[in-house]
């Protein structure tokens, strides 16, 4: 079975690049949209640019699992798509969710809940 929260589609990705909008951090571009839905969908990219395919899942872990931790504070009903950075190879996880946590504060779709 499918995730739903999962970007999959080439129009959901065309639609989030042409009309979305872009956030640039020194470590991760973040591509934004609402999409009119109760949860957020995401994806997390990383191109040839950013090394073999041994540093492109180490860069999408680590996107992955600095969007874990930031979930619940994210504002509901947006497309978001992480694009990893060259740069991120040489951080570790907590360095990537501040970078993060950067973007979407920027984008003003970051609310922190106080637990």
């Amino acid at each position: 079975m499918r995730k739903p929260d999962v970007l999959r589609n080439k129009k959901d990705f065309s639609s989030i690049y042409n009309n979305g909008k872009s956030i640039g951090g020194k470590y991760l571009v973040v591509f934004y949209k609402k999409n009119g839905l109760l949860f957020n969908r995401r994806a997390f990219l990383a191109s040839k640019k950013v090394g073999g395919s041994v540093q492109r899942n180490r860069a999408r872990r680590l996107l992955r699992e600095s969007y874990r931790h930031l979930e619940d504070d994210i504002k509901k009903g947006y497309d978001l798509i992480f694009i990893a950075r060259k740069s991120i190879l040489k951080l570790k996880c907590a360095d990537v969710k501040e970078s993060m946590e950067a973007a979407l504060k920027k984008a003003n779709i970051f609310e922190k809940t106080i637990r």
